[in-house]
């Protein structure tokens, strides 16, 4: 069968590639014996093998400690968010001050819409872009109903992009127009969708001149994307960590807040895990919030949760963010090309969704097989290759450079061609 790139091709590059060793460092679903081909880290990352380990910790020192395991577990589970600091920061670019482990990613939405969505008569609007992940949506619109406005008062811009989404250029452009009347702007910094990577600095830099509180979902962003929020002056973001962070379904999320907001008298919903820990046991009767993103936090940490974010971000730690971007482009790009490829090859007519550009673009690949209904994604399933598929007809590929190979694309191509001319 004709290759736009073989199997040899890819073992030469799998030798030579620095972080190829990472794979053994999580367990890869088997399908009909051999390893699948997993393209679908952007739904839910594979299980570092750290993790049983991990869990098995805290489960004994629950098991032998019970509520001493606060103070004396291993890890002891007071201050046990703290551990995963450090590394989040490196991620996201920021201070270790402005970010935090905790909550669920939209419910951490809301929680700091409650600070950065202060609407005005002058300023009322909320900005995102169309066709946002649909539980962002939700959250602006629960916003702006909280506030006892409506959906009038949310500003969805379109663009030229796939469907209509928004450009970086057709969001600025909006800022220019209207940026007087908008309170806050909150998107996805890397689009569920498309793939597409906003230029976000660019965003950011537009939305301040005009007063704006700037906000991102990272959701796609974060372990996939080069982030720098501090330095680009993002206000605030959230992300989850069950997608390139690898952290198990459901895993606990995390937010960032911007230093200078940190101490001052903008709203917080508080919770008494973001009180001063040095008098949070005295119960006092009044709210002090920690300086720091920490006192966004609302309750006490699932220290289950974090021992498998925590076995993940170790692995994170161990590699040179630089490389692991090298890298994501480099198998994006090679995933690209060999679609059309075979599109050519096969006269199949197939739509690539997400921008070529390297700077608009992170590890996933979204395409349309313009011929092809859901069926031929069961297909592919049958294949052992494991993807996404979108209404109405997108199929999303996303490669993560910690444990995707370059024979993983070989054997995608393969099985691409099999399906398409069976």
């Amino acid at each position: 069968m004709k290759s736009f790139f073989s199997i040899d091709q890819a073992a030469a590059l799998d030798q030579a590639d620095s972080m190829s060793h990472m794979r053994q460092q999580f367990h890869i679903p088997q399908v009909n014996g051999e390893d699948c081909l997993y393209f679908t880290g952007n739904s839910l990352g594979l299980q570092p093998k750290a993790v049983e380990a991990a869990l098995a910790l805290e489960l004994h020192d629950w098991k032998t400690l019970g509520v001493e395991g606060h103070f004396h577990a291993s890890n002891p589970w007071m201050p046990y968010h703290e551990q995963l600091t450090a590394s989040l920061a490196r991620l996201v670019g920021a201070k270790d001050s402005e970010v935090v482990a905790m909550g669920s990613l939209t419910s951490n939405l809301h929680l700091l819409l409650a600070s950065f969505y202060c609407p005005t008569q002058q300023r009322p609007l909320l900005l995102c872009e169309a066709k946002a992940f649909p539980s962002d949506r939700y959250a602006l619109m629960g916003q702006l109903q909280w506030h006892g406005l409506d959906a009038s008062q949310l500003l969805e811009v379109h663009g030229d992009g796939h469907e209509g989404l928004p450009t970086t250029d057709n969001i600025i452009q909006a800022i220019e127009e209207q940026g007087e009347q908008v309170a806050t702007l909150m998107i996805g910094g890397v689009n569920y969708l498309t793939g597409q990577v906003y230029d976000m600095q660019a965003i950011t830099q537009a939305a301040h001149a005009k007063g704006i509180l700037v906000g991102f979902d990272l959701a796609h962003g974060i372990g996939n994307a080069s982030l720098n929020l501090h330095e680009w002056g993002v206000d605030f973001a959230a992300w989850c960590s069950y997608k390139y962070l690898n952290s198990g379904p459901g895993g606990v999320a995390g937010i960032y807040v911007h230093e200078r907001h940190h101490g001052g008298d903008r709203p917080i919903l508080a919770g008494w895990w973001g009180h001063d820990k040095s008098t949070r046991f005295s119960m006092p009767t009044d709210f002090s919030p920690i300086q720091g993103a920490e006192a966004w936090q609302v309750s006490n940490a699932p220290i289950l949760s974090m021992a498998s974010l925590k076995a993940s971000l170790s692995l994170f730690d161990e590699v040179d963010l630089d490389e692991l971007r090298k890298k994501s482009l480099a198998q994006s790009q090679l995933l690209m090309d060999l679609l059309t490829a075979v599109s050519d090859d096969l006269n199949e007519p197939i739509h690539l969704i997400t921008p070529r550009e390297d700077a608009e673009r992170a590890g996933q690949v979204s395409v349309a097989f313009l011929n092809r209904d859901r069926g031929f994604f069961d297909q592919l399933l049958a294949h052992g290759i494991i993807a996404d598929w979108r209404e109405p007809g997108t199929i999303r590929f996303a490669v993560a450079p910690l444990y995707t190979s370059y024979r993983d694309l070989a054997r995608l191509e393969i099985a691409l061609r099999q399906a398409l001319t069976s």
